[in-house]
């Protein structure tokens, strides 16, 4: 299965009984939307919401972080997701947060996962069906998803800290310009502004064509050679909270690049600890 699908290969599979079409809204901060009730209010037929705080380490101080096994099993099973199951990810703001729950799913082993290329926005313009109202509870999976996680897909701040040293990895950063560069301040509250030594600022947005569909493969590859990725460049993607830099891994999937890894607690993380050095300029 192809990381990226299209809204008419979507259609043409939708009723699928191996199909799962996952909602994985996640707005940024300061954005008042819900996801859960924009759901209810308009989804594609038979989606489920893939909700990425809650399919998460909902202990940790850190948003939507990386869950333990057992929880992710456990969510996945929930939402009817088998380890045989073919699945789509989408979001209702094109393509933002898709790219998150796609990335997660192959971190814990399930190679048969897409994400929906302009999201529920390219399938509404196109006139295509929606349904609204309570969504009825999935089915659960049986047998249970049993997951096996792929570590080397995955980064934490230890392994950031040892980069800065050894260079191994090359950081994209997918925040904005204007944050990378401290130009202004942090949605969340408490981080410092700028970037981590040695990163490179890939702004998500430059990945996506004006209707939010991902850039054709070889404009992929110019914009990432821009930063520095060659095909053979080990690369670490990372954001504000780990959501965007999903679709910059997205994108480097797609341009046919090493997938490499993200840090999970990004710069949430990195920006909000003392110990961690930063750059300004």
């Amino acid at each position: 299965m192809d990381s990226l699908i299209s809204t008419e290969a979507l259609a043409a599979e939708l009723g699928a009984a191996d199909l799962v079409v996952c909602d994985a809204t996640l707005f940024p901060p300061g954005d008042p939307r819900v996801a859960p009730a924009l759901h209810a209010a308009a989804r594609i037929p038979g989606a489920r919401l893939f909700d990425l705080n809650a399919i998460a380490d909902t202990d940790s101080g850190l948003p939507h972080m990386v869950p333990a096994v057992s929880h992710f099993e456990r969510m996945v099973t929930e939402l009817g997701i088998g380890n045989a199951s073919r699945v789509v990810c989408y979001d209702q703001l094109g393509l933002f947060s898709a790219a998150r729950a796609w990335w997660l799913l192959r971190l814990f082993g399930h190679a048969q996962v897409a994400v929906l290329d302009g999201g529920l926005p390219k399938w509404r313009r196109e006139g295509r069906t929606v349904e609204s109202g309570e969504p009825a509870a999935p089915r659960r999976a049986t047998p249970p998803y049993r997951a096996a996680l792929c570590a080397r897909r995955l980064r934490g701040i230890g392994d950031m800290l040892d980069n800065l040293v050894t260079q191994r990895e090359l950081a994209l950063d997918a925040r904005s310009a204007e944050r990378f560069h401290a130009r202004v301040p942090e949605p969340r509250a408490g981080l410092r502004a700028g970037h981590m030594p040695g990163a490179h600022n890939i702004p998500h947005a430059e990945l996506l064509s004006s209707e939010q569909t991902l850039l054709a493969p070889a404009a992929l590859r110019e914009r990432f050679a821009r930063a520095g990725v060659t095909p053979a460049t080990a690369v670490v993607t990372s954001c504000g909270s780990g959501i965007t830099a999903a679709v910059l891994t997205l994108g480097l999937v797609v341009a046919g690049l090493p997938e490499g890894a993200l840090y999970d607690g990004s710069w949430t993380e990195w920006g909000g600890r003392s110990d961690t050095p930063i750059v300004t300029a």
